[in-house]
């Protein structure tokens, strides 16, 4: 039987509905993002973010800046962006131009107003247990598993990939749901000894079909972070033939990516409740 597949949109749609909901509650909610160069699938991406933002409600401040700027005038914008009222979540896209540290301008930005979640407090705080701000994009996937009733309390978990933005963040968030996990890397020899025996498996390199049907274990649950532009369209991490195989699996694309916006979106508001005092903030 074919994998049932976890597609994003339906529960994307459900959160950002919430998120309207609680931004017409609270009255104002602002989203600030920082762009710097020409990046297209950055610029795409703000845009969508922009547009997913004005539909529920937020204001959206939207910063694009020369592939040129220094280091100082990106700090001076994002301290103005800390310092402004009007604005309850900052987001730094990534990645930055080779001059600029992309790391040291999330540092930046305000623990209360990081809704991406890679500040080193909210890395910390998902480290203790005590999450404020989760990345979107591991949070999106915990999401779509939680929604399907994969079931993670001992099972046994592969990530594949280390990133600050989904790896490492991924990896917590299983252990949290006293899932056994292992993190698998560039490194790691005898990468399919590893999925094979895994219930579920998250891959997120950005390597095109790295993942094979022969790698995956009967029944397991498998999520394709990972999308590459290829000449014949866009391809994730997971060969689609591991459908086949799988009894769970996020298509590529139309899973985890609808996600991302709805928590980033749900990320802002949380922002606007510590901000205004209304949850307390580490």
């Amino acid at each position: 039987m074919p994998a049932v597949l976890m597609k994003g949109a339906p529960l994307a749609a459900r959160i950002r509905a919430d998120v309207a909901r609680d931004v017409a509650e609270l009255g104002h909610v602002g989203l600030a993002t920082v762009l710097v160069g020409d990046d297209p699938a950055s610029h795409i991406y703000v845009d969508h973010k922009h547009r997913a933002a004005l539909e529920a409600g937020i204001e959206s401040h939207d910063h694009r800046l020369s592939p040129e700027i220094t280091a100082a005038e990106l700090r001076e914008l994002i301290e103005q962006l800390n310092a402004n009222d009007d604005v309850d979540g900052i987001l730094v896209q990534l990645p930055l131009p080779q001059q600029l540290d992309g790391s040291a301008a999330t540092r930046l930005v305000s623990p209360a107003k990081d809704v991406d979640g890679f500040h080193p407090v909210s890395a910390g705080q998902l480290y203790l247990g005590h999450p404020t701000f989760v990345p979107a994009t591991p949070a999106g996937c915990m999401e779509l598993l939680a929604e399907h009733g994969v079931e993670l309390e001992g099972r046994r978990a592969v990530v594949i990939g280390r990133s600050q933005i989904v790896g490492k963040p991924m990896a917590h968030l299983l252990l949290a749901e006293n899932a056994t996990v292992t993190i698998c890397h560039s490194r790691t020899a005898d990468l399919a000894s590893h999925t094979r025996e895994a219930d579920v498996v998250v891959a997120g390199v950005g390597q095109p079909h790295l993942v094979t049907p022969d790698m995956v274990k009967p029944g397991a649950a498998v999520v394709d972070v990972g999308i590459t532009r290829l000449p014949d369209g866009l391809a994730g991490d997971v060969d689609p033939a591991v459908a086949d195989v799988a009894g769970h699996l996020t298509p590529v694309p139309g899973g985890v990516g609808p996600m991302t916006i709805g928590i980033l979106l749900r990320n802002t508001v949380l922002a606007a409740r510590y901000r205004r005092g209304m949850l307390a903030f580490p």
